[in-house]
């Protein structure tokens, strides 16, 4: 089944994350398309609320269909032997149970049937004896049968190489496949053995290429949140505050002089040179705001904003050594700008709305800092 996310249900405020997928179910009109969901605290609903018990009764009675009761099903056809076919086995009851199985261990960020499956591949790789195959053919056999497949990412050979291996010696593979054989195991070996060979390549490769990024873990990433009524005046004590745009830091742009950023940015789109000084002057921060968005502003402004808040950003930091202090202690840290009296484009408001302009501009204003002393000052 095509399962999709993200979905999610709250309980108790707590939020439990989800999948779900089409199936049909029965009513007193007929069977219609309706909506499985599965959550990580392993409740399902589709049209009722079960768990997993009550979705196997559903099935086994009929009211939950994993296809169209009222049609025929396609006639299988084989174009070839089953050991070797790209989809050895249909889609059954007890397949999408284990499908759904695995969604609630992926959801809570627990191995999959595929992820344990690997993780025995491994340790044949790091001592192939007899036990280890026979802990990866108990791995691979808890796959649900129609999805043993595709588990090793081969686009050619698909599972090929794992069903040889999974068959004990003088099997057939797949029960209408060649002999297993002792050759046959060293060779599935090999396989594997020159697929970790290429993947260390490539890794060896792309370190080399992305030399520039670090190999050690970043600082976690920063919220910075809005303030509700920010101060007129510059605190005493300085904090992640600074890096808000209502943060009061006078600062001089092209000549002219601004309380914030946000009334030079707002000054700076309005299209009346009149309007320009009101909203430069503005009291507070609210005031230069409303006053600019009330204000006819400039041809194309949408096409030139971003430029316009990276260089006022920036003259904010270079001209206030504490404050670019502030932003310098963050390292190398995201910045998510939070916030809902500016735009989405410049704040961050979760997955689906936000583009965090503003916190990316500080990200490279810091850097900007940064290579200032460690690059043009170190000649």
């Amino acid at each position: 089944m095509a399962w999709t996310r993200p979905t999610y249900r709250l309980v108790d405020g707590e939020r439990i994350d989800g999948a779900w997928c089409h199936v049909w179910t029965k009513s007193y009109a007929g069977h219609y398309v309706a909506d499985l969901f599965v959550y990580a605290d392993g409740a399902i609903r589709c049209v009722d609320e079960m768990d997993l018990q009550g979705l196997r009764e559903r099935l086994t009675s009929g009211l939950i269909a994993l296809r169209d009761p009222e049609r025929l099903a396609p006639a299988r056809t084989r174009e070839g032997p089953r050991w070797s076919a790209r989809y050895p086995e249909p889609l059954t009851d007890e397949g999408f149970m284990g499908e759904v199985e695995d969604e609630i261990e992926s959801l809570n960020g627990r191995p999959t049937s595929s992820d344990r499956c690997w993780e025995a591949i491994r340790r044949y790789l790091q001592e192939p004896t007899e036990d280890n195959r026979q802990g990866v053919r108990a791995a691979y056999l808890t796959i649900p049968a129609h999805r043993r497949v595709y588990v090793l990412g081969d686009m050619d050979l698909q599972d090929i190489p794992l069903r040889k291996l999974v068959t004990d010696l003088g099997e057939p593979v797949g029960g209408d496949g060649p002999i297993a054989t002792a050759e046959m195991h060293r060779e599935v070996l090999e396989y594997f053995q020159a697929g970790d060979r290429g993947v260390e390549r490539s890794r060896q490769l792309y370190g080399m290429l992305h030399a520039d990024d670090s190999q050690e873990t970043g600082m976690p990433a920063i919220t910075s949140h809005e303030r509700v009524n920010p101060p007129n005046e510059s605190p005493e004590r300085l904090d992640l505050f600074v890096l808000r745009n209502e943060f009061p830091a006078l600062f001089f742009y092209r000549g002219q002089r601004y309380p914030t950023v946000l009334h030079g940015y707002w000054a700076l789109a309005a299209a009346k040179r009149s309007d320009h000084d009101h909203i430069r002057d503005a009291t507070t921060v609210r005031e230069a705001h409303e006053a600019g968005g009330r204000v006819p502003l400039r041809p194309e402004w949408v096409l030139v904003r971003t430029a316009v808040m990276a260089a006022l950003l920036r003259a904010k930091f270079t001209q206030h050594s504490e404050l670019a202090e502030v932003l310098l202690s963050t390292g190398d840290a995201r910045i998510s700008y939070t916030g809902i009296s500016e735009s989405p484009h410049w704040t961050d408001r979760g997955p689906r709305e936000g583009r965090n302009w503003v916190g990316r501009l500080l990200e490279l204003t810091r850097a900007e800092l940064l290579a200032d002393r460690v690059v043009h000052e170190g000649g």
